[in-house]
C-alpha cells in the first residue's frame, strides 16, 4: 500500500488535472476524502482513502497519453467553460481517456498545445522553473524596428515586473506588416501580446509552432497526434535542464529562417 501523498499530487497523477488545477478544485470545494470536503494541504493514501471529484470516485489512470494538438483560434484552453465557449476538450473527444492541457494558449491564439493524462509530466514541463522553449510566429502591424526587437529580447516591464530574456528574429518585413519569430522561456499570461502592446505594436496573428523539441509542422488545425518517445524524453530533459539554470541569454537576430 502506498503511503500518504498530497491530495493535489494524487489528483494529478490520476489524470484529473495538472497540480495547479487540482489545487483550484480543492479550493472550490469540489474534492472530498472519505466523504468530507478536502482542504488545500490535505494528504491521502491512494487505494485506501475514498477520493472523489464532483461526487465521482477517483479512477486510477490506465495507459498514459501524450498528445500534440493544433488549436485553432476561437477555442479556450480548458476542458469546460461556464460561458459556453468552444473548448479544446471538444477537439479530443475521440481520445479514449480524459486528457487535459499542459500550459495555456489564449483564445485568440493558435498552434501547438500539449495534452496528457500524466500529471507528473504536465507539472514538469509547465512548471515556471522549467524554462522549456516555446516558439511563436507572430504577425505585427505596422512593422517592427531594431530597437523594438532589442527591447523584446532583453525584457520589458509588464504587470509590474520584467519579462525574461527572449530570442527574436525578423522573418519578413513589408509595408505596414512584419512577421517575427519569438522564443519565450517563461509562461506568463498573454506575454507576447502585452509586450507588443507596450511598444505600440498590434498582434494581427499569433501562432505557436514549437514547444521544446515538439514542432507543429503540418498537423492540420483541430487535429491531434501522439508524441513520440523521443519527443517526450526531449521535453523532460529540457525541463530538467531549465530548472537548473537561470534561463537563456538574451539574443536578437535578423534575417530569414
Amino acid at each position: 500500500m502506498a503511503g500518504k501523498s498530497r491530495l493535489q499530487k494524487i489528483l494529478a497523477e490520476n489524470g484529473v488535472a495538472s497540480r495547479r488545477k487540482a489545487e483550484q478544485l480543492i479550493l472550490d470545494g469540489r474534492v472530498t476524502v472519505n466523504g468530507r470536503a478536502a482542504r488545500l494541504g490535505d494528504s491521502a493514501v491512494p487505494g485506501k482513502d475514498r477520493i472523489a471529484v464532483d461526487g465521482r470516485p477517483l479512477e486510477p489512470v490506465g495507459e498514459k497519453i501524450y498528445l500534440a494538438l493544433h488549436k485553432p483560434r476561437g477555442f479556450v484552453t480548458t476542458m469546460e467553460d461556464e460561458r459556453g465557449r468552444r473548448c479544446v476538450a471538444q477537439l479530443v473527444e475521440d481520445v479514449p481517456a480524459r486528457v487535459y492541457p499542459v500550459g495555456r494558449l489564449d483564445k485568440d491564439s493558435e498552434g501547438l498545445l500539449l495534452m496528457t493524462n500524466d500529471g507528473e509530466f504536465a507539472n514538469g514541463v509547465a512548471h515556471p522553473k522549467a524554462h522549456v522553449a516555446k516558439t511563436y510566429r507572430v504577425t505585427l502591424r505596422p512593422g517592427i524596428n531594431e530597437e523594438q526587437m532589442v527591447k523584446i529580447s532583453t525584457g520589458i516591464q509588464i504587470d509590474g515586473r520584467m519579462t525574461a530574456p527572449a530570442k527574436v528574429r525578423l522573418l519578413e518585413q513589408q509595408r505596414g506588416r512584419a512577421v517575427v519569430e519569438i522564443i519565450l522561456y517563461e509562461g506568463r499570461n498573454r506575454e507576447i501580446r502585452k509586450m507588443c502592446e507596450s511598444l505600440g505594436l498590434e498582434v494581427a496573428r499569433l501562432k505557436r509552432i514549437a514547444i521544446g523539441p515538439v514542432r507543429l509542422a503540418m498537423l492540420p488545425q483541430g487535429k491531434h497526434r501522439e508524441l513520440t518517445k523521443e519527443e517526450i524524453r526531449g521535453l523532460l530533459a529540457e525541463a530538467k535542464k531549465g530548472g537548473k539554470t537561470k534561463g537563456p541569454q538574451a539574443k536578437a537576430a535578423r534575417g530569414p529562417v
